[in-house]
């Protein structure tokens, strides 16, 4: 297959819950939009990629629907439609990272155990150099926020203390057992403890920007979330329950592929899934 999806983060995009008449087409919907667009865009609309999503009927009015206007610099698209097409791969989907989300924990959802109707979760994606927190609250992204943190100080950490070049100290991240004994307390304790740190400091932020003053479930996600203690550390913290993700629970694993390393690289895959 030469199609590919790709997301682009949610800092960088405009996002608009806008009412309209649930009758209308979409041509219809988009003039109408297009006429009002300068009130919800900061931009000059010739640098903006725009598009918009029907998300259904209002609960106190049939007649009007929900519509999602989502907004983004045109580069932003562009270089990672540019970044495919090295790869010679064509963008048919340029999506955005927090609906992303919303869409794989809706599909997870069934295996998340009890929690209320209106359930806050919080995805933490702890990336290589960039640490995402995207919470949904009813099922729907309320909050998104970035923060420079990742999983390449820990990879950094095991090279300077152990001499190794960068691929090396990659692979013995993933495979702790194969380090000598002081890994644990002088290198992986550290780098948790930091991480714990910056969980805490993202949600505290959400807590004090919105009208939420709790979550029900902590997932963690990206290449760092199975780091061993990870989970347990933010859950102790927090006092609330805390669990890595597995974005392909529920789906069938061809039998020639290696399962132990499909799990490894489970919690990095959740935007790709």
């Amino acid at each position: 297959s030469r199609r590919a999806a790709v997301a682009v983060a949610g800092s960088s995009v405009i996002t608009r819950s806008l009412e309209l008449e649930a009758g209308l087409s979409d041509e219809q919907m988009e003039a109408q939009i297009a006429s009002e667009e300068d009130q919800y865009i900061p931009y000059p609309l010739e640098e903006v990629a725009l598009d918009f999503q029907v998300r259904g009927p209002l609960e106190r009015n049939a007649a009007w629907c929900e519509v999602l206007l989502a907004a983004c610099r045109r580069e932003s698209v562009e270089t990672r439609q540019e970044a495919l097409e090295l790869a010679d791969l064509n963008a048919t989907v340029v999506d955005i990272e927090p609906q992303v989300v919303e869409r794989m924990i809706g599909y997870l959802r069934p295996s998340l155990g009890v929690l209320p109707e209106h359930a806050v979760i919080a995805v933490v994606d702890i990336g290589a150099t960039v640490t995402t927190l995207t919470v949904l609250a009813g099922d729907r992204p309320v909050h998104t926020r970035e923060q420079v943190f990742g999983g390449r100080l820990l990879t950094e950490e095991i090279q300077r203390h152990y001499g190794m070049p960068p691929e090396a100290a990659e692979l013995a991240k993933l495979t702790p057992e194969t380090l000598p004994h002081d890994y644990l307390p002088e290198v992986l304790e550290p780098f948790l403890d930091l991480a714990v740190q910056q969980v805490m400091r993202a949600l505290q932020f959400f807590f004090s920007s919105s009208r939420h003053d709790r979550v029900d479930l902590v997932l963690l996600a990206g290449g760092s979330a199975p780091l061993p203690g990870l989970a347990e550390r933010v859950e102790a913290a927090l006092g609330t329950r805390t669990a890595v993700v597995n974005p392909f629970t529920g789906m069938t694993v061809a039998p020639h592929l290696d399962a132990a390393a499909l799990t490894r690289a489970a919690p990095g895959l959740l935007l790709a899934c």
